[in-house]
Formats: C-alpha cells, structure tokens, sequence
C-alpha cells in the first residue's frame, strides 16, 4: 500500500481516513511576532501550543483523521512547533513546501538561479527527499499561489519552480487561486508547460466561485476542485457554496472535488475579536456540523460525501 509522509512520519494512503485538504495549524510573519510580540495580543508559546491542541482535537472528534496543511514560506512555516502539537493530537497532518506570494518574490530569491532548475526548486526537492530543516519531516505536496495580480514575474518564478520539483518529484501541488480572475486555468497553463500531470493539482479556493463554466473547465482538464474555505462567509455563503457543489455532483463530479475551510488555530493577520467577529463559523468543525448534513439534505449521498472527504484525497496522495 502506497505511504504518505506526514509530521508523524510516513503513514499508509489507507489510513489517511477523512482529509480536510486545506487547513493552516498558524499563520504566522515571524519577524512581526519577533519585533513587535504585542500588535496582535502577546505571543505565548505554551498558551498557543495547549489552544492548538484542543482546537485539533475537537477537529479529531468530529472524525476527521488528516488535515492537509500547506503553510509555506510566506505563511510561518515552522515545524517543531508543528511536532510538539501532533504529539498531542491524535490527527495526521500533512506539511507542504513552496512559497506564498501574490506578487513579487522574497528577497531571498531574486538574485538566485532562475534555472531550470530553479534554485528554489533544488530547495523544495530537498524539502521532499531530504526533509525540512533538519526536523525529519518531509513535504507530501508543495505549494504556491497566483491571485488577482495575476502571473507576474515573481509568482511566475515560483510557480515554475513548483512545477519543476513536482515533474522531479512526482509530488502534487496545491495552488492558491483567485476565482474572480480565474487564475486556476493560468495556474494549469503554467504546471502543463512544466510537465506537471494536472490530476495531481488541487486549484484551490475554487469553491469561491459559483461559475460552472469556469470550475468544469477545470476538472475536465484533470484537477480537484478545492471546495476549501467555508465559513469565509463574506467572500460567499455556505449556502452559495453548498448549492455548487450540489450542481457539480448532480453533473458528475464529485470524483474531482475536495473539501476544507482554509482555517487555522490561529493567524495573526487581523485580531482574533476582528475574525471571530467576521467569520464566526470559520473553524475546523464548520463542515462536519453544518455542511455535511446540508449536502446530504439536498441529496448527496455518503457515498458522494466519502468520495470528496476520502477517496479523491488518498487518490491525490497516490497518483
């Protein structure tokens, strides 16, 4: 049976159980945190190591066995404190690597190799074969991102590098999107030019759309479609969202659909009042509770419902 690698280490595709394919453990800008510990209320480790602890296990409790999470440069990656969580949590989470960026590379970056193959995609192969950081926890998937600015030199830059690794690795990728741009068929563009086999693409933030014209042209392409951040209800209602992924699984699509909410224990770009305020059902239960049992008052079928949560996720690790 094929193997996924995970924070714990590798763990059977079998017994990655119900996935939530796009969830952050923190977002963090590190260099915030470090110079100014008080902008988003004091940073307390242990404080946030227990709330983060509790926050997953009630995520567990639900029946979820596997977050997916694909915090990378730009995001706060740090995986020991990742470790010292999962100690805690009886979850697998699966790490990522890549950069986050909608515009413009790290600094870091811009005088390195362009390739191919680029010097960031030498680093995140290392991330895949050799693990992150000297922790021994190796990248399942990478990531990267093209919003409304659409494919600038920085993001293209990354994207390709993504791309390289992936065609090198044979890992798959997830990629943050902007729905309103359709930036997902520039994302396929790019990852096909690269030699990226598409039916190892999530297009992430599909789900922001209710366009399908625009989401079939996706999956018909091959990729999943990342039906991923419910209880962001002011970008679109649960209720939009749901009637979407009703349309798309009445039409035949269900085998190209994952789920998530793209929530975290814990971002530090904007107030926990501010977010609680905003998006009060933007946490890691919101689709176990409430969207779940809507999907299947409208007529989708468990069976439909394993598919997105189980099946397509263990297939995304397999491919």
């Amino acid at each position: 049976m094929p193997t996924v690698e995970t924070v714990r280490g590798p763990v059977s595709t079998a017994d990655l159980g119900n996935v939530l394919m796009h969830e952050h453990v923190f977002v963090l800008g590190p260099e915030l945190q470090q110079n100014y510990p008080g902008y988003r209320g004091e940073w307390d480790e242990d404080a946030r190591v227990a709330d983060a602890v509790a926050k997953l296990r009630e995520c567990a409790s639900r029946g979820i066995t596997t977050i997916v999470d694909p915090t990378v440069i730009g995001l706060g990656r740090y995986i020991p404190r990742i470790q010292r969580i999962n100690e805690q949590v009886n979850l697998n989470i699966i790490a990522a690597t890549g950069v986050y960026t909608y515009n413009d590379l790290p600094f870091q970056f811009i005088h390195a190799s362009a390739g191919p193959p680029d010097a960031m995609a030498e680093l995140f192969v290392s991330d895949i074969r050799d693990g992150i950081a000297g922790t021994g926890v190796k990248a399942a998937f990478l990531k990267c991102a093209i919003e409304a600015a659409g494919l600038t030199p920085g993001v293209e830059r990354v994207m390709r590098a993504v791309g390289q690794a992936s065609a090198e690795t044979g890992r798959p990728v997830t990629v943050h999107t902007n729905a309103a741009t359709e930036s997902g068929l520039v994302a396929q563009k790019v990852f096909r030019e690269e030699g990226v086999d598409l039916s190892k693409v999530v297009i992430g933030h599909s789900g922001d759309s209710t366009d399908l014209g625009y989401l079939t042209k996706l999956a018909d392409a091959g990729s999943y479609l990342g039906m991923d951040r419910f209880g962001l209800d002011r970008i679109l209602g649960t209720e939009q969202r749901v009637d979407t992924i009703v349309a798309l699984v009445k039409a035949g699509y269900a085998e190209r659909i994952v789920l998530s909410h793209d929530s975290s224990c814990y971002i530090d770009w904007f107030s926990e009042e501010t977010r609680d305020a905003a998006f009060p059902n933007w946490n890691y239960t919101h689709i176990s509770d409430d969207v779940l049992p809507a999907l299947r008052a409208r007529g989708v079928t468990d069976d439909q419902i394993d598919t997105m949560l189980a099946a397509n996720p263990r297939r995304y690790f397999e491919a």
